[in-house]
């Protein structure tokens, strides 16, 4: 940790952190026990205080737990004296004069800025059909307790647009509570652009098998409502017609970079562009000491991963990269230190516990080295060129630390087992993602 000292020589000013998220309340916190005491404020363009996002789409929805019982712990001994300004959206990044602008039309200065702004949840596209009663996205708290509202009143059928990791969980909360579901993907499987269409079959064995209605290689063409407004069919790529209360649409997210459009970050669509140190480029690729990035907006090079810029919207990653960013804030150069901690990220759905290490999207290959895809209890391994780049295990969770220092050591591909309990010999394949799908950007 660095000393208390050291820290007051390298910032004298004030920290401001844009986005009360799970990164800004890391980043917020870390910066104090780093030994900062200046001034340290936090924007959020939300009125709540930081909350946990992962219960919004397993437990809010399916009612065991409120959706404003959510906040994330905080440590409040350090947080005492921050200055919250929630509810406010920041609108844009004065480079030169050093402010952050405000949707009030106030501005806050700073010395240090953490860009925490996350994503947001992608919209239906067309903006009649949007704004339909029925038709929901899930991303925040608010998001959560409305949809939770209306699964309550028992839909006739919900149609679920995208078989990615939220699509699977909302998914499967609907067959927990006894709903008829169709899931809309576009590509050969659910988790296709995740984990690959290999692994895909399983899970596409699984939504089946628990009464969901898969339409894999399926769009949605348009959405209708009634004289009202009330959503009331879906007309599907497929031919066919679905008579539908409740549309949730689960076509992933937005990064929230365009208050930064004109600041001259290199900052858009694909992210806010950082080093390893959470330093963020500007538009001529020069890096700033003085403004940083963390979490689901940041978009940064990864050493097991040939530098290559990737970007990830997983919980751990948002908490361990705005730690690192925190400490190389109020550090001088010698002693800020690269992120370079290894992916993982979870999931519940159907009943198993899905859970990975590593970025399976590096991948072209994948082997089953343990338990059977079959009963859907597994370790599938993923390699990249000889070198092995990721694990993910279907209700096996208690190998992959085993493997994650495999992939930490970048080892050999496949990786020699701890144990093997499979019948057959260990056969690679090809792990079929989508050409379009790629966590580098």
């Amino acid at each position: 940790m660095t000393s208390t000292s050291n820290v007051q020589n390298s910032v004298n000013g004030r920290i401001v952190i844009v986005g009360a998220s799970l990164a800004g309340l890391r980043a917020a916190e870390a910066v104090r026990k780093e030994g900062f005491t200046g001034q340290l404020t936090v924007i959020g363009d939300e009125p709540h205080e930081p909350y946990d996002r992962p219960p919004l789409s397993k437990q809010v929805l399916e009612g065991w737990v409120p959706a404003d019982r959510t906040a994330l712990p905080r440590q409040r001994h350090l947080l005492d004296d921050v200055e919250w300004q929630l509810g406010v959206s920041a609108t844009g990044l004065d480079m030169v004069n050093k402010r952050v602008q405000l949707a009030d039309g106030n501005t806050v200065e700073f010395e240090r800025l953490l860009i925490a702004t996350g994503v947001r949840a992608r919209p239906w596209p067309k903006e009649e059909e949007r704004n339909l009663d029925g038709v929901f996205v899930l991303r925040t708290r608010d998001d959560a307790e409305r949809l939770h509202k209306r699964l309550s009143t028992k839909p006739r059928r919900v149609l679920v647009v995208g078989g990615g990791f939220m699509g699977c969980e909302i998914a499967s909360v609907c067959r927990e509570l006894n709903l008829s579901v169709t899931v809309a993907e576009r590509s050969d499987t659910p988790l296709v652009s995740a984990l690959g269409a290999e692994i895909g079959e399983v899970a596409a064995q699984m939504q089946r098998d628990y009464g969901v209605d898969l339409r894999c290689h399926t769009t949605v063409l348009g959405l209708e409502g009634d004289s009202d407004g009330q959503l009331q069919r879906a007309h599907l790529s497929d031919g066919s017609t679905l008579d539908v209360d409740v549309a949730v649409i689960a076509m992933g997210s937005i990064r929230n970079t365009e208050w930064l459009e004109h600041s001259g970050l290199a900052a858009g669509q694909l992210g806010v562009t950082c080093d390893a140190s959470c330093r963020v480029f500007d538009s001529h690729g020069v890096v700033s000491n003085d403004v940083f990035v963390a979490g689901d907006v940041s978009r940064f090079p990864h050493p097991l991963y040939d530098h290559q810029l990737i970007t990830l919207e997983h919980w751990g990653h948002a908490v361990e990269q705005a730690e690192v960013a925190a400490h190389n804030m109020v550090c001088t150069g010698a002693e800020q230190r690269p992120y370079k901690e290894v992916p993982s990220f979870w999931s519940m759905q159907f009943g198993v516990n899905v859970k990975s290490v590593g970025l399976p999207t590096f991948a072209d290959e994948v082997v089953v080295m343990q338990g059977s895809t079959e009963r859907r209890r597994f370790v599938a391994v993923y390699g990249h060129q000889g070198r092995t780049v990721a694990a993910v295990s279907f209700d096996q969770g208690r190998w992959l630390p085993y493997y994650e220092t495999h992939v930490a050591a970048a080892a050999p591909f496949p990786p020699a087992a701890p144990s093997y309990d499979i019948s057959k010999p260990l056969q690679s394949v090809p792990t079929r993602f989508p050409k379009s799908t790629s966590s580098r950007s």
